[in-house]
């Protein structure tokens, strides 16, 4: 087998400690092979980077394991030509299971080019990436608050969310703080709504009739109503932070929000998963295969069976499905038209799997071109169609069902 890096590295990386072994091939067919382990400090990263320079190490390959790789990846990305692998991609022959023959085997397949690296973005796009899903988490975990609110209220018999829209809209929480306070009169209760809701005054009443106990009742809905300002003002905090880190690709951001869907956080979200530097994937169908929005290939014996998509970037996926459903409701545009064609035929699902994908697409043309978004139109497919075949096929259909047509031009 031919051997395409003469120095190379193989690391199986641990939380407390890191495996190191270096492959050297030379050409007259002489190889040497030297391991060491490693603390995972920030001294024992350091001593790791002097060990493998001293060998004059050109690539250094090492597992996605958890979180630990970060630090070492960093500590080493600047010095050498560092690779992040896929887990899956580094199966070795059972029965071999060691820290030592785990970095020799990953050695052995940077050596000889049997693997791939992963896509590890910039540092930026990393700082990006981090507040992105870490506000992505906490506006998830305000949605769960807010549905244990709601059980408590159940609980205590009160259907609040049943006449309002919202949960913890303006008249809703002044209706909250004062069942707090200890005022259960359902006519005092429902003379706070505010707005549109005071039409709704004969149902509220009825609905804040309950067995509202401040003892308990009040306790839980207190410190959940605590919990959700704290996420509230967590998020707003992000959120700022966020729009000065992302400031230097605003004009990105701007580019993807002509896409129908895509909103100022989505766009976000998307640089934050695959950055700007759109050299990193040869064509559209590379990043959509990265990131899970194609079928995968699965072909034995000539017959062609299931191909599931790959797992791909779980958070990537979120953001792409919140856009694909929302340009599912847009007017006469293609993403909506494409939705409505297929949501008949195939459900639902593979419909937004459909324009998550289009949605992906078209983000890797306009960063990789630095263009707005083109509308194809939501009559894009009808204009695809040959009119004449169009209309043959109509008047079959109609003389099936017992029709004569007799066809003249319109004037």
């Amino acid at each position: 087998m031919d051997t395409l890096v003469e120095r190379c590295g193989g690391l199986d990386v641990h939380k407390a400690q890191v495996t190191a072994t270096v492959r050297i091939d030379e050409r007259g067919g002489q190889r040497e092979q030297h391991t060491q382990t490693f603390a995972t400090t920030t001294r024992g990263l350091l001593a790791l980077v002097d060990w493998l320079a001293s060998w004059r190490v050109t690539r250094v390959g090492m597992e996605a394991t958890g979180v630990y790789w970060k630090p070492v990846y960093y500590q080493l990305e600047d010095a050498f030509e560092t690779w992040l692998l896929n887990a899956q991609h580094l199966r070795n022959v059972p029965g071999r299971k060691t820290d030592v023959a785990d970095s020799v085997w990953i050695a052995q397949l940077v050596a000889h080019g049997l693997v791939r690296p992963s896509f590890v973005p910039p540092a930026p796009i990393r700082e990006l990436r981090d507040l992105t899903r870490y506000r992505k988490s906490i506006t998830e975990e305000r949605t769960r608050a807010v549905q244990r609110l709601d059980k408590v209220l159940q609980d205590a018999g009160i259907k609040l969310t049943s006449v309002a829209s919202e949960t913890l809209g303006v008249s809703a929480r002044l209706m909250l703080e004062a069942l707090i306070a200890g005022t259960h009169d359902p006519d005092v209760l429902a003379e706070l709504a505010r707005g549109r809701l005071r039409a709704k005054l004969p149902a509220l009443r009825e609905a804040l009739e309950g067995h509202f106990r401040t003892a308990h009742h009040g306790l839980m809905i207190a410190q959940v109503l605590a919990h959700v300002d704290f996420l509230d003002e967590s998020v707003a905090t992000l959120s700022a932070r966020v729009e000065q880190v992302i400031a230097p690709f605003s004009q990105q951001v701007q580019l993807l929000c002509t896409i129908p869907g895509v909103g100022q956080r989505t766009a976000e979200a998307i640089i934050a998963e695959i950055g700007v530097d759109m050299t990193r994937f040869p064509t559209a169908a590379h990043l959509a295969s990265w990131a899970g929005m194609c079928p995968g290939n699965n072909e034995s014996a000539g017959k062609r069976k299931t191909g599931r998509t790959r797992k791909g970037d779980p958070w990537l996926r979120k953001a792409l499905t919140e856009a694909a459903k929302a340009a599912a409701r847009s007017n006469d545009t293609y993403l909506s038209a494409q939705y409505h064609r297929l949501r008949g035929r195939k459900g639902p699902a593979k419909a937004t799997g459909a324009v998550r994908h289009s949605i992906l697409v078209a983000a890797w043309h306009i960063l990789h071109k630095q263009v707005p978004y083109t509308e194809l139109g939501g009559d894009y497919f009808d204009r695809r169609r040959d009119p004449e075949r169009e209309t043959r096929a109509l008047v079959r259909k109609l003389q099936r069902l017992g029709h004569t047509v007799t066809l003249a031009d319109a004037a």
